[in-house]
């Protein structure tokens, strides 16, 4: 039983490409959003919402978005960076079978939110924390989700009628998929390299590290 948390959570990847577009079964649906539901929140306040987007002319509208943002980012992009970024898939949006979006109500359970007084983003934590259960509950499922973060928040609020005062947080892309790759998109494509557990440890103080060769960085 413990292997196999520790293997969901090596498996999960953040899918771009591999979604087949068939349907989420229900059940299987609702496992995933209580799994996502039940995530521990500051104060007991519970600030996400998720938005179930299936229609097709809407997530057209969004992906015609975020490949407008792709195009704003690549030209701030250097040539050798812009090679590399032109060959990486960032969204799946009409591949995949539905869009999840995730939202942070900050009013929610305000204005006294016991344990937010000294950190105000801690209530955007916790909608964090929902979208990892849901995330590593699809994995667990067989399901694939890809994160969606080129867009610019007013329009996706717009777009969904989202209120004033809540947060869109992320436009997951969820559904079946053929395969999870066994390593992260990125890293296949050359655009960076995880460090190492070694390097992210810290004893008693934090100790600045070195960071190495310029390059390290731009792999």
């Amino acid at each position: 039983m413990i292997e196999e948390f520790y293997e969901v959570l090596r498996k999960r990847r953040d899918v771009r490409g591999e979604f087949t577009g068939e349907p989420i079964p229900e059940a299987t649906l609702t496992r995933i959003l209580e799994a996502a539901h039940a995530a521990p929140s500051v104060g007991l306040t519970q600030p996400w919402d998720f938005v179930l987007v299936d229609d097709v002319e809407t997530r057209e509208k969004f992906a015609k978005h975020v490949y407008e943002e792709r195009e704003v980012f690549a030209g701030q992009l250097g040539e050798d960076r812009a090679s590399t970024f032109a060959n990486i898939k960032i969204e799946g949006i009409l591949e995949a079978s539905l869009g999840i979006v995730v939202t942070y109500d900050p009013a929610r359970g305000a204005p006294d939110v016991l344990g937010r007084h000294a950190i105000a983003d801690a209530g955007l934590y916790s909608v964090c924390l929902a979208i990892q259960n849901l995330w590593l509950a699809a994995t667990a499922e067989g399901l694939g989700v890809g994160w969606v973060s080129f867009y610019r928040e007013p329009f996706l609020g717009e777009l969904l009628g989202i209120p004033d005062g809540i947060r869109p947080v992320a436009w997951l892309c969820a559904g079946p998929v053929s395969r999870l790759e066994t390593e992260p998109d990125l890293e296949r494509h050359g655009w960076r390299s995880r460090r190492p557990l070694t390097e992210a440890i810290h004893h008693g103080r934090f100790t600045p590290r070195d960071p190495g060769p310029a390059s390290a960085a731009t792999v």
